[in-house]
């Protein structure tokens, strides 16, 4: 009997120091999910502006974007040679509450990082950081 307390007292210990919380699951990472389209228009400096897809942009010439979903999945948007959106598949990861790493399937695609500068639910501003 004493072995069985002994081992389940462990047990609790371990998984209380093995599991940590996980940083995508924070509130204000919650609002990343869905797809962002560059507001160019809006950018000042080295602040880049991106709104859901579902907004009311001005008319452009096509929107770079990013889709960010709830398991770490991304998904980058380019403008692809024939004008229409070109996906490029990878993880994105939060280091801490304000800092995302981007990384590509693909290894040949330089994986990056971004600063959230702000973050609602109809507002995402970002600044690119060195890798």
């Amino acid at each position: 009997m004493r072995l069985f307390s002994l081992l389940c007292c462990l047990s609790v210990l371990l998984l209380a120091v093995t599991c940590k919380p996980d940083p995508r699951k924070s509130p204000q990472l919650l609002l990343l999910e869905g797809t962002w389209l560059h507001a160019h228009e809006e950018d000042v400096e080295d602040i880049e502006v991106y709104r859901p897809n579902t907004y009311s942009f001005a008319p452009s010439r096509g929107r770079t974007g990013f889709n960010f979903e709830h398991n770490g999945l991304f998904t980058q948007y380019d403008i692809a040679p024939t004008d229409g959106l070109e996906g490029h598949k990878g993880q994105w990861k939060a280091e801490g509450e304000s800092v995302l790493r981007i990384t590509f399937d693909n290894p040949e695609e330089a994986g990056y990082r971004l600063e959230i500068v702000s973050l609602e639910k109809d507002l995402f501003k970002i600044r690119r950081l060195p890798q």
